[in-house]
């Protein structure tokens, strides 16, 4: 095994050319309905020749160069090529606005552009004459009018003096830069969060430590490596030397989950909640005994709790679930799957205790791009995971909560800062170091943190009184007629949401009750519809406290999606953008009493 420390992120390539140098299926990708494999040294070439033909380009130490380029083995040739000459990196997601096109390349001052495919070319091709810095574009699929990436690598392949990269690499220090990541932008402008080799591979490490995973393991990416999150986990992958399939639509992560059959993967918690919404659907359209067998073991879910504390006559009930009803969804997930990683957003604990039940061990996270990105995270050892919390905090990490109850964070992990923002650098990092997040949260038992709420997103009521939104719209998701919801009521009397239906729960549940389902349009203003939604709304507010019941609601036909603007690439809500696109149905919310719903007096 190697006996040199991983102090860069391409020190990862020695890893596999003295761990694992014969690998043959290092990374994969879909191509033409089968997976072409990589080797291992097929990783260790290409990556060379990128950087060697960047050098032959005239790119230096700290010029920044960008990338739209879907989750695929070429995102990591280019992703080491360019750090190993002292470049730095600038991925930006496929789906962001023109706008922030423009901004993110012109505010990097992006000397190369690297694209997946015409698409994606298509969408930048009107903005890279405003980029001045902007010297070429190449594109890993053939895209007419520039260049493809294999250009790139033949001038690698010719560089007459290649020698020289080694003694390029030699100066690249641990603290030096080596990625901008630029925020998905919830909320005004995207800040170009600057990370070094030192922040990545501080966490890398320290999350490497946790699962036992083996070279002999598969894992699917599905998630977009232009996000830190599911970024340092492909780092932790390929420090295991397990082989990493590359899925570049999430739309077939089911197809490609029975195809892999992978040992791990990471997710979203909503990714989990449409999963477990889906396994929910089919045990309802069972009939007869099957579907109380169903019910039953989901029952025994969850109530389930770790080390056999409910004793053995629950552990009996819970292996008979497993055998009846949990181990489909095992299958239904490859078959192979001993972890799933949640992170990105606030995870349910019941989801967290049904998956536990079924024997699929889930583990959660929480982070920030500006922590690299991992502060606090569930383990497999004695005491180190609890139920609503995301674990203990990272070792190597320090964790202290303010007066307010924010979470504040200090160690290797914490970015260098800003790009070109050093004013804003120091609104969130304080004179001792210590990085403030914005979210609110607690130390359970003086070890495991607790996500309370984003203190961004917290309003106040006209009447005084603060609402913490995700709280309230994480009790709602758990309904199957929840697809999306956002809470509302800032400086209003009390408070509403917008609501977007599961349009899939919806349509079956019209099948039972008789109801002609035209269109989601017709859907949200049916009567019968709108008296069951008035009835889940209800039922959920009796969960909550006075202040934080929905007292109106509206129904929502348009689907909440990345592209449409709702979303972002984590699947989080764009408040700000929801807020301004639906202006007018807020307005009229508060105004008509149609959709209204009251609990007490308003």
């Amino acid at each position: 095994m190697r006996t040199q420390p991983v102090t860069r992120l391409f020190d990862l390539l020695d890893v596999y050319q003295e761990n694992y140098p014969s690998k043959a299926n290092a990374l994969l990708k879909r191509k033409a309905g089968k997976w072409h494999a990589y080797s291992s040294a097929d990783y260790i070439g290409y990556s060379r020749a990128v950087s060697l033909g960047l050098l032959a380009l005239g790119v230096k130490k700290g010029v920044n160069i960008a990338t739209v380029m879907v989750n695929s083995p070429e995102w990591n040739f280019f992703d080491m090529g360019i750090m190993q000459i002292g470049a730095v990196q600038v991925p930006i997601y496929s789906t962001v606005s023109y706008d922030n096109y423009c901004y993110i390349l012109n505010d990097s001052n992006a000397e190369y552009l690297i694209v997946a495919n015409n698409e994606i070319y298509q969408r930048v091709k009107t903005i890279c004459p405003n980029v001045a810095s902007l010297k070429g574009i190449f594109s890993i699929e053939r895209v007419k009018g520039i260049r493809h990436w294999k250009e790139l690598l033949e001038l690698g392949l010719k560089h007459p003096h290649p020698e020289e990269l080694d003694d390029i690499k030699s100066e690249i220090k641990p603290d030096d830069l080596a990625t901008i990541i630029y925020t998905s932008g919830t909320t005004g402008k995207p800040k170009g969060v600057m990370l070094s080799h030192n922040n990545f591979v501080s966490n890398f490490k320290a999350c490497a430590a946790i699962p036992d995973y083996t070279s002999n393991d598969k894992v699917l990416s599905f998630l977009p490596l232009c996000h830190v999150y599911e970024r340092m986990l492909n780092y932790v992958f390929q420090s295991h030397g397990m082989s990493i399939y590359y899925c570049e639509n999430i739309e077939k992560v089911g197809d490609h989950l029975r195809e892999v059959r992978p040992d791990t993967f990471a997710a979203v918690p909503r990714i989990l909640e449409k999963i477990y919404d889906r396994i929910l659907i089919r045990g309802r359209n069972l009939k007869g005994i099957r579907k109380t067998i169903f019910f039953w073991a989901l029952h025994q879910g969850h109530k389930f709790e770790l080390h056999h504390e409910l004793g053995l006559y629950y552990d009996i009930k819970l292996c008979i679930a497993r055998l009846l009803v949990f181990n489909k969804w095992k299958k239904a997930l490859g078959g192979r799957v001993r972890l799933i990683i949640s992170g990105g957003a606030a995870l349910h604990p019941r989801l967290t205790r049904i998956f536990w039940a079924a024997g699929i061990p889930l583990m959660e996270g929480y982070g920030l791009t500006e922590t690299s990105p991992v502060i606090a995270v569930s383990t497999f050892e004695q005491g180190g995971i609890k139920f609503g919390t995301v674990g203990p905090v990272l070792p190597g990490v320090e964790v202290k909560i303010a007066e307010d109850q924010e979470i504040l964070c200090k160690g290797p992990n914490v970015m260098i800062g800003y790009y070109n923002r050093p004013e804003r650098t120091r609104e969130v990092i304080d004179d001792e170091g210590w990085f403030h997040t914005g979210d609110l949260g607690v130390l359970e038992d003086g070890k495991y943190l607790r996500i309370t709420d984003r203190k961004k997103e917290i309003f106040k009521t006209s009447t005084g009184k603060y609402i913490a939104p995700q709280v309230i719209e994480q009790k709602f998701r758990e309904s199957p007629f929840v697809e999306h919801i956002m809470v509302i009521g800032e400086n209003r009397k009390y408070t509403a949401a917008l609501i977007v239906p599961d349009m899939e729960h919806l349509l079956g549940w019209c099948k039972v009750k008789g109801i002609h389902f035209i269109s989601p349009e017709k859907a949200v203003r049916n009567a019968k519809i709108i008296k069951r939604f008035r009835e889940e709304v209800e039922r959920i507010n009796l969960e909550l406290g006075k202040t934080e019941k929905i007292k109106k609601f509206r129904l929502l036909s348009a689907e909440w999606t990345i592209a449409s603007g709702e979303l972002s690439p984590t699947l989080k809500l764009r408040r700000k953008f929801i807020q301004e696109k639906y202006t007018e149905i807020i307005e009229d919310t508060y105004r008509s009493q149609e959709y209204n719903y009251k609990v007490g007096e308003e």
